[in-house]
């Protein structure tokens, strides 16, 4: 079967922003889409309303239309512990795959995490993503372990990975090719947050 082509949309029009609780309908409708076996909205909401360390983001488009509301295309999510980053979870509604927002929203995460004071980053991902895994290796994770039965839905491993520390010189020279490859990806695009 082909690839699907990507929805078009303009980068220049993105908006990239903190996730708020009137967000929750939009970003369930995304998981519903993005995942199988997605986390359900009571989940969501829970990380939304009461998970003091969850830092949420979302990619959005501006309406094609006036009286339209923002599409939601993307959202992603990290636990600040300690000080360690640990993303939880990326999802890109899947008409708009295959265009750089998954790589937009990881880049977004790291730039978060760094600038509430963690050190590195971590997360589990099944070992059957291999798109997901050549993601996160750009970004510096690597494989560090494995978890065994991990994912609940079919008792599929999770790899670990993890980063090293977000202030080595080898890291902040990393962070900034990919911050120029993305621009030229997403010509116009924000690669931080809006501020709050």
């Amino acid at each position: 079967m082909p690839a699907e082509t990507p929805a078009p949309f303009d980068p220049a029009a993105l908006t990239l922003r903190r996730v708020t609780p009137a967000d929750l309908p939009a970003l369930a409708e995304v998981e519903r889409a993005a995942f199988e076996n997605g986390w359900p909205a009571t989940a969501l909401a829970h990380e939304l309303e009461q998970n003091a360390m969850a830092r949420y983001v979302l990619v959005e488009a501006a309406p094609a239309a006036e009286g339209e509301a923002h599409a939601v295309l993307g959202f992603a999510g990290l636990w600040l512990i300690v000080d360690e980053a640990h993303v939880v979870t990326v999802a890109v509604a899947p008409p708009y795959r295959h265009n750089g927002l998954g790589r937009l929203l990881v880049h977004a995460l790291v730039a978060l995490a760094s600038d509430c004071g963690m050190t590195n980053a971590t997360l589990e991902c099944r070992v059957s993503n291999q798109a997901a895994r050549a993601l996160y290796r750009d970004y510096g994770f690597h494989e560090v372990g494995l978890r065994k039965h991990y994912y609940a839905d079919n008792g599929e491993d999770a790899v670990i990975m993890t980063t090293e520390a977000f202030s080595s010189e080898s890291y902040c020279a990393r962070f900034a090719r990919l911050e120029a490859r993305l621009e030229a990806m997403l010509p116009g695009a924000p690669f931080r947050l809006a501020e709050d």
